[in-house]
């Protein structure tokens, strides 16, 4: 320690931690709390799919699921330099899912291998992205030791998507609702992040009358979306998978715990004529064009979204399809 109390750095061997790769390290980064500081530091939301998943002749890491986009994340690790045989195994993996995110984690990037990822991210269209990141573990004195995730390589256009959304704004690509829809979920996410509360994340602004948020689960999110003919703005969990009737029955058999827990009722959806379902609270009278209103309807949308959040992640992420049989329905 020195005279202002700091303590000092001290970067600790992979291996004093994590012994082995596929029985430490894997099950360790397919825990969601290390899954979630990787995904932010890669700017994707990641939902565990299955670790260990063979593709082709080899097994990958870990698969996950960016729930943002639904697209495949395929991790492979390594505690150790970078090698070719992880490479032809990532070549193998891209072309056996077809469209996938590779995320490759090593304790140290080669030049060659690192710049193998850059010339890949150049040649491949946007249905292949390889993140190369290097893992490292720091400790102040006797703390416990913490990771840190650097990127060496990324996809080319990683940085160039806010600035290209702005550029369509100012070159008028976008029509004048789409920069109102920009600019609305920008205020709003601003808010959340405000508030500190669990949808207190980062998100990119889409041109689009809804945000999606997630509750830790393919096929489910936490929504904001706009229901301008209505005059409405809406907080609701969406509900957009193959089970997604299942699902919003088994969610519907606890109405009134989930009701007593908000404080409210809800709107609950089933959405017979199409495949998902939507469970929801609105307010009405509203305009998002208005901006001087924005403040209240913003207000109002991130307490919904965070009481949702609160109330519903542990109930989905137990809820069992096969629980629920459809001649039991109401």
């Amino acid at each position: 320690m020195n005279a202002y109390g700091l303590g000092k750095l001290v970067k600790i061997e992979l291996r004093d931690i994590w012994i082995s790769e596929s029985s430490d390290f894997t099950p360790w980064l397919a825990r969601e709390e290390n899954l979630l500081t990787l995904g932010e530091t890669l700017g994707l939301e990641l939902e565990l799919e299955a670790q260990e998943k063979a593709v082709g002749p080899f097994r990958a890491d870990i698969l996950c699921k960016d729930i943002g986009t639904n697209a495949w994340v395929l991790i492979e690790n390594q505690l150790e330099r970078t090698d070719h045989a992880h490479l032809g195994q990532l070549l193998t993996y891209a072309s056996g899912l077809e469209a996938v995110t590779i995320v490759w984690i090593a304790a140290r990037f080669t030049e060659e291998h690192r710049s193998t990822l850059d010339w890949l991210n150049r040649i491949t269209d946007e249905t292949f992205r390889f993140f190369g990141v290097e893992v490292e573990l720091w400790r102040i004195g006797d703390s416990p030791a913490a990771p840190r995730f650097n990127i060496v390589s990324k996809p080319n256009n990683w940085n160039k998507l806010v600035t290209q959304a702005a550029r369509a704004i100012d070159d008028g690509e976008l029509t004048a609702t789409r920069s109102l829809q920009i600019a609305y979920w920008s205020a709003l996410g601003n808010v959340l992040v405000a508030n500190g509360g669990p949808m207190g994340r980062e998100r990119k602004p889409q041109p689009q009358s809804w945000m999606s948020y997630s509750i830790g689960r393919t096929g489910f999110s936490v929504n904001a979306s706009m229901a301008r003919p209505k005059r409405q703005v809406r907080a609701e969990i969406y509900i957009s998978n193959p089970h997604a009737k299942a699902f919003f029955h088994l969610l519907y058999a606890q109405r009134e715990a989930i009701e007593a827990e908000l404080g409210y009722a809800l709107d609950w959806e089933e959405l017979p004529l199409g495949k998902d379902t939507r469970i929801s609270t609105a307010l009405s009278n509203t305009d998002p064009e208005n901006q001087a209103d924005w403040p209240r309807q913003h207000g109002w949308l991130a307490a919904r979204l965070d009481e949702f959040y609160r109330v519903f992640v542990n109930r989905v992420k137990a809820l069992d399809a096969t629980a629920w049989q459809p001649e039991n329905a109401e």
